[in-house]
């Protein structure tokens, strides 16, 4: 995971975001961004005055209950839930079309947003999951960022400023191909920044998500789960494959001997980030047809239980004629 994020950084003040100053020893200080006011309890009324979503998780994906002790280890990626491999195909496909339907009511209506945030281990399949599932969907109406190593613009602000950029506006998509989360993954893994500073964020990444929930977001977070021996045969296909050399890095190889030490990070940030509004999907994904099935109907079931509706058309429209 080398490749995907940068050195830690000394933090600067910016108006849409949390003030971190850092000092030359590695400490902290953390000042009380704009929003904080909106979180602690004078959070605005969400557009259109619609209320909160329950996330709907599909049948086979394991979901992280808040504020209880959460095993990792305990999920089995290899896991299919008993479904049959030929007939998920059909079923994958009726779910994109109902994400291509309920996406153009929620791009119509103008007024809640959808953001799904994908993360897992190198070559967990997040790029794959991404396009299978939204294949057809309106490319105006999504958008999917991908977060790498930050730039220099990025390390000169907190955090989380760079992902706060990228969240969807009212009436979109938004995909985030990895996330915020990385800054308690890989910094913690990789030694980038003190505990203190990494410990810290699980709050700061509760309230920001908060916020967004608060602000018409529903959010769906998707831990894409394989095992040690999937990630090696994997990882194999790449290099024997020459198509596939453009996605190998051999970086990868030396991430992979930090293997537990990222499970626990993995399994930490679950624990600890999942909230009744924004919980964590465990997705056992060493079979990619399962995990593509059981995330298209997830997100299918949650834009249905969104409602997005079209807004009603001027008075008079269906008594209008086109002149010749």
């Amino acid at each position: 995971m080398s490749k995907k994020h940068g050195k830690h950084h000394r933090g600067q003040k910016h108006d849409d975001g949390v003030t971190e100053s850092a000092d030359l020893n590695g400490s902290n200080r953390l000042s009380p961004p704009r929003w904080a006011g909106v979180i602690a309890g004078n959070a605005p009324t969400m557009p259109g005055g619609h209320a909160s979503v329950s996330v709907r998780a599909a049948p086979g994906i394991v979901t992280v209950e808040p504020g209880a002790p959460f095993d990792l280890q305990a999920v089995d990626p290899r896991t299919d839930n008993g479904l049959d491999k030929d007939w998920t195909k059909d079923a994958l496909a009726k779910e994109r079309a109902r994400i291509d339907a309920l996406q153009e009511r929620l791009y119509a209506e103008r007024a809640r947003s959808l953001l799904l945030v994908f993360q897992a281990i190198d070559t967990g399949g997040k790029d794959g999951t991404i396009r299978s599932v939204l294949k057809g969907v309106n490319p105006q109406g999504c958008a999917v960022t991908s977060f790498k190593v930050p730039s220099t613009d990025e390390r000169d602000h907190d955090f989380l400023w760079r992902y706060h950029a990228r969240t969807p506006a009212r009436g979109m998509i938004g995909v985030f191909n990895r996330s915020h989360y990385e800054d308690v993954l890989v910094v913690r893994v990789k030694g980038l920044v003190p505990d203190a500073v990494w410990q810290s964020r699980y709050g700061q990444i509760n309230d920001f998500e908060r916020l967004l929930t608060e602000s018409g977001t529903t959010i769906l977070k998707f831990f894409l789960h394989i095992s040690k021996a999937e990630q090696k045969k994997r990882l194999e296909a790449r290099i024997a494959d020459p198509e596939k050399h453009w996605k190998f890095d051999p970086a990868d190889l030396v991430e992979r001997k930090s293997w537990d030490d990222y499970q626990q990070a993995f399994g930490d940030a679950l624990t600890r980030c999942s909230t009744p509004d924004a919980p964590w999907l465990v997705v056992p994904a060493d079979h990619k047809w399962f995990r593509n099935y059981v995330i298209a109907r997830t997100v299918a079931d949650t834009l249905e239980a969104m409602d997005p509706r079209f807004p009603e058309a001027p008075q008079g429209i269906a008594d209008l004629t086109v002149p010749d």
